[in-house]
């Protein structure tokens, strides 16, 4: 049996995780015409959670890795990750996958700037020029004011804000809290709110805008066929799967290795886009995340730059 290389194992379980985030995005797509949005995640976070407490309780030494005294931070985190949730797959169910998942990218040049008006954190001029690339690129797909523009272009920007707010929160409550615990109170956050939804809209009473957004958000619940139950599974595996294995990876792997490794849902929107749904962008769309792909990497090098030990540091020229 090969051994991995202690060194690839971040990496490739990050690789593991976008690989699950991709599919969970291109199966909740591919469902958007047929159920409910809330419908759809009661049943990923129930069936996640089935999967995912019998496996790693034991591992994280039983109910007590679930006790917390931040059950407040954890309440705020998990709504800040379910407004995140519900605004992307909104707006995925009306854009290509690839260009949602590329204005989704923007998350961490917004993380960026939030960690210098919430956090005061210093951010320099090279990676302000990355944010404002990113940016530029975030306008070149989403094109306001042209005849090809959809409110439905600005959902994953509120995606983005939303993770940035979760990220910040985790950053905040991460050093007293443990993996599965963070995990474990988003889907049940998930679930809660769900069921909210479920209660006062899951009758489909308003559902019938014409918009294909709205529609998936107050369509009313039916029952899932057989093939589609066999979806729904895969989907809630593959969130359980992408939390444990996204988790992993930081935790044995530094985030300027790992980071990276995430950019791989790009291509991977692109090919699930053009394969099942026959999508993919247009040109200029193509230059925008272009355009958000470098300034994401740039911003992750400067990162891993500006916290090597001073005798890690490669010499500095003037610029």
């Amino acid at each position: 049996m090969l051994a991995v290389r202690p060194t690839l194992v971040g990496p490739l379980s990050a690789t593991l995780a976008v690989l699950c985030f991709s599919i969970n995005d291109t199966v909740i797509k591919f469902l958007s015409g047929d159920y409910a949005l809330h419908q759809i995640v009661l049943i990923r976070s129930t069936l996640a959670l089935a999967i995912l407490l019998p496996i790693a309780l034991p591992l994280a030494g039983g109910v007590r890795a679930l006790r917390t005294e931040r059950l407040g931070l954890h309440a705020v985190r998990g709504l800040c990750i379910v407004f995140a949730n519900m605004t992307f797959f909104l707006g995925l169910a009306a854009l290509p996958l690839a260009d949602a998942v590329a204005i989704f990218f923007i998350m961490p040049l917004l993380v960026a700037v939030l960690s210098v008006v919430v956090l005061r954190e210093h951010v320099g001029p090279h990676r302000w020029a990355a944010i404002a690339l990113g940016f530029v690129g975030v306008l070149l797909m989403v094109r306001p004011g042209s005849e090809s523009f959809q409110l439905a272009a600005l959902l994953p920007i509120a995606a983005a804000f939303g993770y940035a707010g979760m990220t910040l929160l985790t950053r905040h409550i991460g050093k007293t809290e443990g993996s599965l615990a963070l995990s474990f109170y988003i889907q049940v956050t998930f679930i809660l709110v769900s069921c909210a939804f479920g209660l006062t809209v899951g009758d489909g009473r308003f559902a019938g805008t014409g918009s294909v957004s709205l529609d998936f958000l107050l369509r009313a619940w039916t029952w899932p066929s057989a093939g589609d139950w066999l979806l729904l599974l895969a989907l809630a595996t593959a969130n359980a799967v992408a939390g444990i294995a996204i988790s992993h990876a930081y935790r044995v792997s530094e985030a300027a290795l790992v980071a990276p490794f995430e950019y791989i849902a790009l291509p991977l929107s692109l090919f699930w886009g053009f394969l099942i749904f026959g999508d993919w962008p247009l040109p200029i769309a193509l230059i925008g995340m272009s355009l958000i792909l470098a300034s994401g990497l740039y911003m992750i090098w400067r990162e891993a730059r500006q916290s090597r030990p001073p005798e890690e540091e490669m010499p500095r020229y003037r610029r």
